[in-house]
């Protein structure tokens, strides 16, 4: 990034990639303290729009809109849906609301297996053509042999395995990590061993086939220590966190549905470990995993409630205070790259000369009721930030403006 005043009533631009023209400079504010900052667009390689089969959670168009007001000018959905896209008669269904409603660029996953159950391949030669990676996200793969057989096949079509890692056999029931909070409580836990196992295994596996293996949303401190490992040993991997690993732990649990994740919250070593992997580059990126529901379904506390928060629109400006202003840990240039070069060379992404604007001076809090997205679940309700998307631009049309809904 470089320094570059465009406007005399700017305090600063700070530019990344092309120059932005007259023509969308002059749509900023003149803000007093106002400090603006150019980004490529951001990149969010897992989101779940819930589109098609669940849109009463969120839709292409709500997701897409929620994204731009995040930075996002790119994002690639997760499968979990109906029908799931585990053909292309299936995928195309999604393909075509996409072509209808996305206001910015929405890539697709392919699912991995038939009705993402784990027992016989999808048709992954004919989703190829049409979809970067593929993944079951929302269900691990249990079977050694189908995922060696997921990876031999990916290998071969030159595609991602991006992969939701959970032994369900290690599971038992948990609905939050299985630690202190789970103990005072009673809730049942989620054992941390229940996502390394099957990234132990998994790594063994990508070693062997050669296989591009791309770890989903990391939470535990015993699964970044084996990607660093293997990493270093030449295993063709990569692996994403989000937000709220880094920032939160089970110490922040309430009995509230917006504190209810998959993998869910874990200890204070493993938000360190999880930092730790992000300044050394095992954790290549940070991925949202947003995944909304009807406000009904997450209201039943962290027994009934359903897995998944919301956080495409609140995740730069967290990190952004957190990490660089308060801790000092990532330059912004640093941070800017989690969320732009390093997804888009994992997936193969062009950037398009997107871009997005931020107001660094902008100093407020999270306010749910101010999402574009349907889902209002976070547990940073009411958290303090600086900065602000004032503006989104996306294959040359602006997907978000500040001030407008």
């Amino acid at each position: 990034m470089k320094e570059s005043v465009k406007r005399e009533d700017l305090l600063f631009v700070m530019i990344s990639g092309d120059a932005v023209s007259d023509e969308f400079l002059s749509l900023l504010p003149a803000r007093e303290g106002a400090k603006y900052a150019v980004f490529p667009g951001f990149c969010d390689v897992h989101v779940h729009f819930r589109e098609p089969g669940f849109s009463y959670k969120e839709t292409i168009a709500s997701g897409t809109r929620a994204a731009a007001r995040g930075g996002y000018t790119t994002v690639m959905t997760m499968p979990n849906l109906s029908p799931v896209p585990d053909s292309l008669p299936h995928l195309e269904e999604e393909l075509e609301i996409i072509r209808r409603c996305a206001v910015i660029e929405t890539i697709p996953y392919g699912a991995l297996t038939v009705g993402e159950k784990g027992k016989e391949l999808a048709d992954l030669p004919g989703l190829a053509p049409f979809v970067r990676a593929f993944s079951d996200d929302g269900k691990g793969i249990q079977s050694e042999a189908m995922m060696r057989r997921a990876m031999e096949e990916t290998k071969r079509l030159g595609k991602i395995l991006a992969a939701h890692c959970e032994d369900e056999s290690l599971v038992l029931g948990g609905v939050i990590h299985a630690g202190r909070y789970a103990a005072r409580t009673g809730l049942p836990g989620i054992l941390s061993e229940s996502e390394w196992k099957p990234i132990e295994r998994d790594l063994a596996l990508a070693k062997e086939t050669g296989a591009a293996y791309h770890v989903c949303h990391v939470s535990a401190k015993e699964s970044v220590e084996l990607i660093r490992r293997a990493k270093k040993e030449g295993v063709n991997v990569t692996s994403e966190t989000a937000p709220h690993y880094l920032l939160l732990t089970e110490d922040d649990l309430r009995d509230e549905g917006r504190f209810k994740m998959n993998p869910p919250l874990r200890g204070k070593d493993d938000r360190e470990a999880l930092i730790e992997g992000i300044l050394d580059g095992t954790v290549d990126m940070i991925a949202t995993d947003h995944a909304p529901h009807g406000a009904e379904e997450k209201a039943k506390g962290l027994l009934k409630s359903p897995f998944g928060i919301v956080g495409i629109e609140t995740a730069f400006p967290l990190l952004y205070t957190e990490l660089v202003e308060k801790r000092g840990l990532l330059t912004l240039e640093e941070l800017a790259a989690l969320f732009t070069k390093k997804p888009r060379e994992r997936f193969g992404i062009a950037e398009r000369g997107d871009f997005t604007v931020w107001d660094l001076g902008y100093k407020g809090r999270i306010d749910p009721d101010e999402f574009l997205s349907l889902g209002r679940a976070t547990p940073f309700a009411g958290w303090e930030i600086t900065g602000k998307c004032v503006l989104t631009v996306a294959e040359g049309k602006v997907a978000w403006r500040d001030g407008t809904r």
